[in-house]
């Protein structure tokens, strides 16, 4: 017996709607996945925060990425409590938000570790010190002056033999964990004034460790 088209399509109309509406609900996640944002700090988590810097890299050859881990923070946390360590990070992230400029954008990766991608690298050995200063500054807390300090890797794309995201994340990380490597307790050991920093070579300056 032959059905006719008009009660095919009746019968199929039900199945039509719900696989459109499955396929607008996966698209909708995934775009909600790219943009998705840290609630704590404000800032982009790995996947949009990637996905920003792909777009910056390509269209900025000088660009440099930042890797930033806070020193002390473990301590805060151990003495005044987590809300006391969601206060730093939350003052880390407003901090770093406000350090960027124009093409720039600042992303946190998870526990106390943030980064940024520079449209430029000119300013480097500047920035870094001004990033460091305002990273350090104390975050007042039920009462409580809360201090952290901060090891910074930076990685110029241009100085990188493959000029990629993920080489320069891996560079900014090894050049992070030896800058770590030369303290003891968080304290600041083999580096000059700020002053003097600004004074370095860029291939120099993003290699010290920029904050107390």
């Amino acid at each position: 017996m032959m059905t006719h088209p008009e009660t095919v399509l009746q019968l199929l109309a039900p199945l039509l709607l719900a696989g459109g509406w499955v396929l607008h609900a996966h698209r909708l996640y995934r775009r909600l996945h790219r943009v998705r944002r840290d609630p704590l700090t404000g800032l982009l988590t790995r996947d949009g925060w990637s996905r920003a810097a792909d777009r910056i890299i390509r269209r900025h050859p000088g660009a440099v990425v930042l890797l930033a881990d806070l020193n002390g923070f473990k301590a805060v946390n151990d003495r005044h409590g987590h809300d006391a360590g969601d206060a730093v990070l939350a003052a880390a992230g407003e901090r770093l938000t406000a350090w960027c400029g124009k093409n720039e954008v600042a992303g946190r990766l998870g526990g106390d570790e943030f980064v940024a991608v520079l449209a430029e690298d000119t300013r480097l050995p500047d920035r870094l010190a001004d990033l460091a200063e305002l990273l350090r500054q104390p975050v007042a807390h039920n009462g409580e002056q809360l201090r952290v300090g901060a090891s910074i890797g930076a990685a110029p794309l241009a100085e990188l033999e493959t000029p990629t995201l993920e080489a320069a994340l891996k560079a900014a990380d090894g050049a992070m964990y030896r800058i770590k490597g030369r303290t003891r307790g968080g304290r600041r050991l083999l580096v000059p004034a700020l002053a003097a920093v600004r004074r370095l070579p860029v291939s120099l300056a993003h290699r010290f460790r920029l904050a107390a």
